[in-house]
């Protein structure tokens, strides 16, 4: 029973090796970010207007170009920052023309809620490559992903990790998505705003093409497939270790 028990747990021990969903790497830190780029299982970079304003970024401009200078040959997402469509499709146009390498994030809608949908059209048919971001329903998937249409290379952002905060599993969402993307070959689905590690295996699961990551969470990959029984021991010398620092007494 015993070998049973640990063929078992060797079996499900994870390994980065096997994944087949790709990991790009979300964050507005220049020095993170090149850093991230050198290692090889980093597929691709993402970024946002809230991850650039916590940075302490002041020219958008300025940053979005020191990053392409730095990161010429990998995938990055740059998103426009304005509500009003025609404002966004100006801004579309300037980062699309920064780099072959460069995806525009374009929102499901603006502030009002009114949908994007005749803008992503219009720049996919001039062959601007998008990110089509936050969306969180199946009805977006598929009225995005039909605006794409037959467009350049497309990535499909659904906010997994917000789904799930909400009380609902994204995985049965995440796995329709996949499939209802399989009609559009030139659309990659991204399974964003994951909330922990397991959340890249989950990607993995449904058949994600993509899983945008923080660095926060980047940090624990070194811990995929870790002995669970030296695990559980650093943790039980960890709690000693911080007690004993704070110098508690009964």
């Amino acid at each position: 029973m015993d070998g049973v028990r640990m063929t078992s747990e060797l079996e499900t021990i994870p390994s980065v090796s096997r994944l087949k969903v790709k990991i790009f790497a979300d964050g507005a830190d220049l020095a993170g970010m090149v850093e991230m780029a050198r290692k090889p299982f980093i597929a691709g970079l993402t970024t946002n207007p809230t991850l650039m304003r916590k940075a302490g970024i002041a020219d958008y401009r300025a940053f979005a170009k020191e990053v392409l200078a730095a990161i010429p040959d990998k995938p990055i997402s740059f998103e426009v920052f304005c509500d009003d469509f025609t404002e966004m499709e100006r801004q579309a146009n300037e980062i699309a023309s920064w780099g072959t390498n460069v995806f525009v994030k374009i929102p499901v809608t603006n502030c009002a809620g009114e949908p994007s949908t005749t803008l992503i059209r219009r720049l996919a048919r001039a062959g601007v490559k998008q990110n089509v971001t936050a969306l969180m329903t199946l009805d977006q998937v598929e009225t995005v992903s039909e605006a794409l249409g037959g467009g350049p290379a497309a990535n499909v952002s659904v906010f997994a990790g917000r789904i799930a905060d909400t009380g609902r599993d994204p995985l049965p969402l995440m796995a329709e998505a996949v499939r209802m993307l399989q009609a559009f070959p030139n659309q990659a689905l991204i399974w964003a705003s994951p909330r922990e590690l397991l959340n890249v295996f989950h990607a993995n699961q449904v058949g994600c093409q993509i899983i945008t990551v923080t660095n926060d969470v980047l940090k624990k990959l070194e811990l995929i497939g870790k002995d669970l029984g030296k695990y559980s021991l650093e943790t039980v010398q960890m709690f000693y270790n911080d007690a004993k620092a704070a110098a508690f007494s009964l």
